[in-house]
């Protein structure tokens, strides 16, 4: 005899809280990321009940949240059916990502200056990172490279 399909959810599933508690999360942002398209929980009534596989579907958006991924373009990731529609969306945040490495460098560069200078506006180095953001937006250079380095 089958159990009844309620007792069957109850049993090999995780409710909202454990879940929740289980990742650190408030459990508003399971309901939001419900909302959002990113999980599909089962429900026993009005609860949610969460499988091995949707426990599997949080880690994945909590890693592709910590890459620097968007909510609509992990949802993109998660629903794609190719690898080719992945990479789509992977090579456009790969880019954004590159971005932000060379303005994490550039601030590297400010903090690793030491400038002996007195007055940092003429330290030829600090002048060197200056000239390197005057520069028009569409004259940097472009494939993540940070500001030129200058004696």
């Amino acid at each position: 005899m089958d159990m009844p399909e309620i007792v069957r959810l109850n049993v090999d599933m995780k409710s909202i809280g454990e879940v929740a508690a289980r990742f650190g999360l408030p459990t508003h942002v399971l309901r939001y990321w419900e909302a959002e398209g990113l999980l599909k929980p089962a429900r026993a009534g009005d609860r949610r009940r969460y499988s091995d596989a949707d426990l599997h579907r949080v880690a994945a958006i909590l890693i592709s949240k910590e890459a620097g991924f968007e909510l609509a373009d992990i949802r993109t990731m998660l629903a794609a059916r190719s690898a080719t529609s992945r990479r789509e969306v992977t090579e456009r945040h790969r880019e954004r990502l590159l971005e932000r490495i060379a303005r994490a460098q550039a601030a590297l560069d400010l903090l690793d200056g030491d400038c002996p200078h007195d007055d940092i506006m003429t330290c030829p180095r600090f002048q060197g990172l200056l000239d390197d953001r005057m520069e028009p937006a569409g004259g940097r250079e472009s494939g993540g490279r940070g500001p030129r380095r200058r004696a």
